[in-house]
């Protein structure tokens, strides 16, 4: 009996974060300012969905320095999570990569990016839809030949054709300090968001073992 109580409370869990999707606690931060990258380091922007698993996808790997959830490609001032959800300011959600360009290349970080996401949904992803969910890879003109590249190569690999597009660089906002780390930090609530999604599912299916997320 203890088991299946268990069990009944994990689907609950996931259901309810299937329902809700990447939401954010009842309790908002106020977001710090951007950063400059550190002397020799680059930044590189990708709008993938929820920014918690873009965020999940690159924090952590060799060269990278931080990964941080915000929003991008608006024309807001500092959005706020409500503001951008609720529409009309032209935000997506995405994550700003500051990494090493002498440990990983940008064109790796890219390569990485169509693995974490669907780029056959025009709409959002997975489970999160809506403007704000849209992906696109946001590109510095120093970037763009190398991210092009990368999405050709990309939807030869797919077989199918990709509707994420290669746009330019934009200005990133940082999201509030709730949002930030939020796997790492609520690893049971990203879990049954992850399950609920559907998001590990669908990436195999598309992406097999190369799927990441």
């Amino acid at each position: 009996m203890k088991t299946l109580r268990i069990k009944t409370r994990i689907a609950g869990l996931i259901a309810l974060t299937a329902l809700l999707g990447c939401s954010p606690p009842a309790q908002q931060a106020e977001a710090a300012p951007a950063a400059p990258p550190p002397a020799g380091f680059e930044v590189a922007v990708f709008a993938g969905g929820c920014f918690w698993s873009q965020e999940k996808a690159f924090d952590g790997l060799p060269g990278v320095r931080s990964a941080v959830s915000g929003f991008v490609g608006g024309l807001t001032a500092n959005p706020t999570y409500e503001q951008v959800v609720r529409g009309g300011t032209g935000h997506r959600e995405a994550v700003q990569v500051t990494f090493d360009p002498r440990v990983v290349s940008y064109r790796a970080l890219v390569d990485r990016y169509w693995r974490t996401i669907d780029p056959t949904d025009p709409d959002g992803q997975f489970c999160d839809q809506g403007p704000s969910y849209v992906t696109a890879v946001y590109a510095t003109p120093a970037q763009r030949a190398a991210a092009d590249a990368s999405r050709a190569a990309a939807q030869r690999a797919l077989g199918r054709p990709i509707v994420t597009p290669v746009v330019a660089a934009s200005r990133f906002w940082p999201a509030g300090a709730e949002h930030q780390d939020y796997a790492r930090l609520h690893p049971a609530r990203y879990e049954a968001y992850r399950i609920g999604c559907r998001r590990s599912t669908d990436l195999r299916r598309l992406w097999g073992a190369a799927a990441v997320g």
